[in-house]
């Protein structure tokens, strides 16, 4: 039976445009070439047998191994320690700027003693439906080259010696305490196979160097110094390695198909950028001085907003770089994550309605306006397009915030959205004296908000509940004062946080709603907690008032991280990583709920007002 590491035995690398996935046992053993949702060439977590995959370790079978990240960087060290010696791997991208290629460094060292290494670069191109060949070059380096229609290759440099055979380079070789090997695979053009120039170790020690001072260099901009200011940087480097250095935009989460419950059909692709993610992106980078990442994001959603021909064409989600086809298909031939299938590319919810959009959108644009720059009046009116849809259309049913793959229904994640788009599109119009009908615009806003209030309430539940008519629970409800619609002050709202604390939290950690509420989505199977909730709903019990609670669960909830700091989507029966991983949403929350637990302990160490505040 192939073997697959649990997630949280897995490091995170990448440069801005890509990333990587890096295993505890020194595998390489995923990466889209060359951008976040590009085809894989190594794919192993996917399928052990036929995904393909990078190791680089001890040929001693008797060795333990653990990883750290290099502080404030995105540099991944994986150390190795047997009876014979101890050695250190080292993994990182360096930063793709125009002009150069992608590629992944690994730089071995011994530390002491003796031991021999194995090698195996074994490429699956295209999702492993490619055949691929090995031609080595003058210089001494291999290049693998698809023999599928679309041409892709890359080319492997070594300093140590490599044979071929069965289309994988493999070696093996013993070092000594104080010496290297450095190893390199670069995307090289078709009509260019050769491109790093030199000594391969001069280059690697270079690349490492210039990686390290890039993440060091943008750490220091950060203006944050609150309490657990490494857990926050550890996410906010996450979010960066996450986010599109050429177009601004930030994908959910690093992977596809990795599946919220093993053995499950809940297996989606999370490597494209959703709208709802924008003003959390945004405050998250906003609130920790990292203000060009947010310029850049706004940047992305104007061009979005601009090239819409109807206002009702607004997807919930993109590719990276604006794209608005996203196809949705099965990869059978690939087994999935612990035979978890089917393996999906692409994301059929793209073209689902979801109301809930343009109040994120809206909210992103009220905050750059506010914190990052003016926005200009060409644009307000491209705005103003979204706001007279949603004053026309609020009251449409949607598939909610969770995409539902099922019916249509009146969610609160909707309404309370639409009502978030109307309050921020004023509070713009208002600080920038732009031209609006808000005396229409008040009227639907207040319209709305007298809905919610009134009938999205139940009774019986004590609590603001999933969809009208319903008496189902659900975590989207956390939104309604994170987004500022009720105060934290409100008894409805205190009833409901009692509710959900009663019926969806388990200690610190909390599902998003029961099956057994009769909360559907259309699809069969169980998920795990959802730890963006989890730190949602510590948030809220810090906004209201429950602050030393609300640290205890914070600091019990960052123990279920995997040993570097990262979370995945959820977190399963047995406290393990589950769903795409790292997932940006979650380490978003984390952001958020540590920045308003330290504001509160800080006011209340001063003697100030703590919670609910309007910023």
């Amino acid at each position: 039976m192939p073997q697959y590491p649990p997630l949280e035995e897995y490091g995170l690398i990448g440069n801005l445009h890509t990333v990587a996935l890096v295993s505890k046992a020194g595998s390489l053993d995923y990466l889209p070439f060359t951008r976040f949702d590009s085809p894989t060439v190594f794919a192993a977590l996917l399928d052990a047998d036929r995904g393909g995959s990078w190791l680089i370790g001890p040929a001693d079978e008797a060795v333990r191994s653990k990883q750290l990240y290099l502080p404030d960087t995105g540099v991944l060290l994986t150390r190795f320690y047997c009876a014979a010696g101890i050695a250190e791997l080292t993994d990182f991208m360096p930063i793709k700027h125009p002009g150069q290629n992608c590629a992944v460094v690994r730089k071995l060292r011994l530390v002491k003693g003796e031991l021999t290494f194995r090698l195996r670069c074994a490429p699956s191109f295209d999702y492993a439906r490619q055949p691929h060949e090995v031609v080595p070059q003058p210089d001494g380096s291999l290049l693998f080259r698809s023999l599928g229609p679309d041409a892709r290759q890359f080319r492997l440099l070594a300093d140590q010696p490599l044979r071929v055979a069965d289309g994988a380079a493999t070696g093996e070789w013993t070092l000594r305490a104080g010496d290297t090997a450095s190893f390199v695979i670069e995307a090289t053009p078709v009509d260019d196979p050769a491109f790093i120039p030199g000594d391969l170790a001069h280059y690697a020690e270079g690349a490492f160097q210039d990686t390290l001072h890039f993440w060091q260099n943008w750490v220091e901009k950060s203006s944050y110094t609150g309490r657990w200011r490494e857990t926050v940087l550890r996410s906010a480097i996450t979010l960066k390695l996450l986010t599109s250095l050429q177009h601004g935009s930030t994908v959910a989460a690093a992977t596809f198909a990795l599946p919220e419950s093993i053995g499950g059909v809940r297996n989606w692709d999370y490597r494209y950028t959703w709208i709802r993610d924008a003003a959390f992106t945004m405050y998250a980078f906003l609130r920790l001085g990292f203000m060009e990442e947010s310029k850049a994001f706004l940047r992305w959603i104007m061009e979005r907003c601009v090239e819409l021909p109807e206002a009702g064409d607004l997807q919930l989600m993109y590719a990276v770089d604006g794209n608005a086809e996203l196809p949705e298909q099965e990869l059978p031939h690939l087994s999935g994550y612990r035979d978890s299938q089917p393996v999906r590319i692409g994301n059929g919810a793209a073209r689902q309605f979801q109301l809930d959009i343009y109040g994120e959108l809206l909210d992103t644009v009220y905050l750059y306006n506010r914190y990052g720059g003016a926005i200009t009046f060409d644009f307000w009116q491209h705005l103003c397009r979204l706001v007279n849809f949603v004053a026309d259309n609020w009251q449409r049913p949607d598939h909610g915030i969770w995409e539902v793959r099922d019916e249509e229904r009146p969610f609160i994640s909707g309404k309370l959205m639409c009502w978030v788009a109307l309050d921020r599109a004023i509070r713009i119009a208002r600080d920038r004296s732009f031209p609006a009908p808000l005396v229409e615009w008040h009227r639907i806003r207040d319209e709305i908000y007298q809905e919610v209030y009134h009938n999205f309430w139940s009774e019986e539940r004590q609590a603001f509940v999933q969809y009208r008519g319903s008496q189902v629970l659900d975590a989207s409800v956390l939104l309604l004062p994170l987004m500022r619609m009720f105060s934290p002050a409100e008894p409805r709202w205190q009833a409901t946080l009692r509710t959900i604390e009663q019926e969806l939290v388990l200690d610190s950690l909390m599902f998003r709603y029961r099956a057994e509420d009769g909360a559907t989505d259309g699809l069969r199977g169980q998920e795990g907690a959802f730890t963006m909730c989890s730190f949602w709903f510590i948030e809220n019990l810090s906004r209201a008032g429950q602050i030393d609670k609300a640290r205890l669960l914070f600091e019990k909830l960052l123990g279920f991280a995997s040993p570097l700091g990262l979370y995945s989507e959820q977190i399963g029966p047995e406290g393990e990583q589950i769903g795409n991983y790292p997932q940006a949403f979650t380490h978003l929350a984390l952001i958020s709920a540590a920045f308003q637990l330290n504001r509160d302990l800080d006011a209340r160490r001063a003697g100030q007002p703590q919670g609910h505040q309007f910023v």
